[in-house]
């Protein structure tokens, strides 16, 4: 992700504004070119000088601030168009936390749009098409899980709400839970399906994951009935990927997902990294580059390793948890690698 600036002014914007504060404009997003417009309105469409646009039918929930050509019959954006359940909203809390999932949804897209992955719908591919159930937890479903199953996303409504979140978090001992951290996580388990199980990355990625044939309830299962291995952090980059292969890659990948997005931003933002008590080289940087379009994973490991660094310094120097409280050990990047690989369609080294 990245800042914006707005077409008519040059205020800086940010990827969910939806005003510009400085001149007035409304603003909505145009992802088939990655911009944000300045729009005037004209009649029942919004226009500029690329041409005019009406927005997600989203947009009347304050949910999406995506467009869509004028001319275009869909009412739905390219990211809310895989919405498959969305919860009831005549519960104004249900609406609140749908739209803390939209934000981090639209998010999502924006990467994987950005590396031009397949997005098949339900409706071009109606077995293994993307998309997304937002349900929330009632009397007669009083647990609802986060998970995938060929194409379909659920993302439980909860994961909206900071408190429940937080809650779930600790109870679960896990360092990290953000509904964006589960939507990177669970298109991993869709994009091993798409990319990986008919490919020719199917050996090469078993013989670094492991073998996705091992029993997948049994594996989870034992998961959470033994206790951690010692030295698990030398292979794994965090302990539910431990479980299973696949869970391995989707954690794998998510994480590969939060680096790069992560290191356009601090780009956007001209970071530089040059600690004045450092010895080694290893813990400078200066972030210049697009990590979306880089050919090369080390480049970005080699940015990712000391942004990381000060910024957990920077979270400890007011009291907060690290940014990222995750070890990158030499197996975990190489495992990076071959996500790299795969999202760019190369040859595994």
């Amino acid at each position: 992700m990245r800042v914006f600036k707005c077409p008519s002014c040059s205020q800086m914007l940010f990827f969910e504004n939806t005003r510009c504060e400085s001149c007035g404009h409304q603003l909505g997003y145009d992802p088939n070119n990655f911009v944000l417009r300045a729009l005037e309105q004209d009649g029942e469409v919004w226009s500029d000088p690329a041409g005019a646009w009406k927005f997600c039918e989203n947009a009347a929930q304050a949910a999406c601030n995506w467009l869509i050509p004028a001319s275009c019959e869909d009412r739905f954006c390219l990211a809310c168009r895989h919405n498959h359940v969305v919860p009831d909203f005549s519960e104004p809390e249900n609406m609140v936390r749908w739209r803390a999932l939209e934000a981090a949804k639209h998010r999502l897209f924006y990467a994987l749009m950005r590396w031009k992955l397949p997005l098949p719908t339900r409706i071009t591919d109606p077995a293994h098409g993307l998309a997304f159930d937002f349900p929330a937890e009632t009397q007669w479903q009083p647990h609802v899980l986060t998970g995938h199953d060929e194409g379909l996303i659920t993302i439980a409504l909860k994961e909206g709400d900071a408190v429940q979140r937080e809650r779930m978090r600790e109870q679960m001992g896990e360092l990290y839970r953000t509904p964006l951290g589960h939507f990177r996580h669970e298109i991993g388990h869709f994009y091993w399906d798409q990319l990986v199980r008919d490919s020719a990355y199917l050996e090469p990625c078993r013989a670094l994951f492991g073998d996705d044939r091992a029993d997948y309830e049994q594996a989870l299962q034992a998961h959470y009935n033994r206790s951690p291995v010692p030295g698990w952090q030398d292979s794994f980059v965090s302990l539910y990927a431990t479980s299973h292969p696949w869970e391995d890659f989707a954690e794998t990948w998510a994480h590969y997902l939060h680096i790069v997005d992560t290191l356009e931003m601090a780009s956007s933002f001209g970071v530089g990294i040059h600690p004045k008590l450092a010895r080694s080289a290893a813990l400078e940087t200066d972030i210049d580059f697009d990590p979306y379009v880089s050919a090369d994973v080390a480049t970005i490991l080699e940015a990712w390793l000391p942004l990381a660094f000060a910024v957990n310094s920077l979270n400890r120097a007011m009291g907060q948890s690290d940014f990222y409280p995750f070890v990158l050990s030499a197996k975990v990047m190489e495992k990076l690698g071959f996500i790299h690989a795969v999202i760019r369609g190369e040859k595994v080294r």
